[in-house]
């Protein structure tokens, strides 16, 4: 049997194709954004703050938007503060909270950085007919939602 027919009658799975887009996807921006000394969760960061409340967004509220634990997202946003791209400021109501905001230089790298990320998007969706695009981003959503959904319930037993 071809490898080509073996492959075509191989049952499609949403966990290695999710994982495979994701991985590809991920490296191929890693690469196209290397220059601009950012990784892909720091850019997903700086997206986070540049659409997020003006007077920033609090730690607990990145590590949420992350799906990542408290010392992951606490570490990448030294790295960032030390790199000048955002600020961390006592929240004015919580104690305990901290306030991440955008510095000039993290606008700057993130409008630089977003460009790259919507030639990506287009690029990637590009292998769909464009009447498509739209219902398929909507789907996947959908997936999205069921798989945090089915990550937060408790399970039996």
């Amino acid at each position: 049997m071809s490898e080509k027919r073996q492959k075509k009658e191989t049952p499609r799975r949403l966990p290695p194709l999710l994982r495979r887009a994701w991985y590809s996807l991920n490296q191929t921006f890693r690469h196209r954004i290397a220059h601009l000394g950012l990784t892909p969760d720091q850019y997903s960061i700086l997206r986070w703050l540049h659409e997020g409340d003006a007077r920033g967004l609090t730690q607990q509220t990145i590590t949420d938007l992350m799906a990542s634990d408290p010392n992951t997202i606490t570490s990448i946003l030294r790295r960032m503060e030390k790199a000048v791209l955002l600020s961390r400021h006592p929240h004015e109501t919580d104690r305990r909270a901290r306030r991440v905001r955008l510095e000039a230089k993290g606008h700057r790298v993130f409008t630089e950085a977003f460009e790259i990320a919507r030639k990506l998007q287009d690029e990637t969706l590009a292998v769909l007919p464009e009447s498509r695009r739209a219902r398929f981003l909507g789907d996947l959503d959908a997936v999205a939602e069921a798989c945090s959904a089915a990550a937060n319930r408790k399970r039996p037993g």
